[in-house]
């Protein structure tokens, strides 16, 4: 049977919409995962929700500007809002609750003229 748009006439909308505040489209396979991140001044805290995840399968990468998360099968680039200095990650799991906190980078730098 066709689907018929009718039924759904923001579905494309909120999925362009979803996809545009996202960057990339993740990779992923098998689980879902929501990723949150806050705004903490200094840092950039983020929160992703792992579920069925063990620690021992969660693995984390970081060039300052997406966070590739890989958990088991599932795997998801997250594009962050803000430079952050990749080597200043610090990360927890627990019960399925992944938190990375970095430090971020100013946006620009001033340049003095002479």
């Amino acid at each position: 049977m066709r689907r018929d748009d009718r039924e759904d006439p923001f579905g494309d909308i909120f999925d362009e919409i979803e996809r545009m505040m996202g960057g990339d489209a993740p990779e992923q396979g098998g689980t879902d995962s929501h990723v949150d991140a806050f705004d903490e001044g200094d840092e950039l805290r983020l929160v992703a929700d792992l579920p069925g995840a063990t620690k021992e399968e969660v693995s984390l990468q970081c060039d300052g500007e997406t966070l590739t998360i890989e958990a088991g099968e599932h795997r998801e680039r997250v594009r962050l809002p803000t430079r952050v200095d990749e080597h200043s990650a610090q990360a927890t799991f627990n019960n399925g609750v992944l938190e990375v906190r970095f430090e971020k980078l100013d946006d620009a730098a001033d340049i003095d003229l002479s």
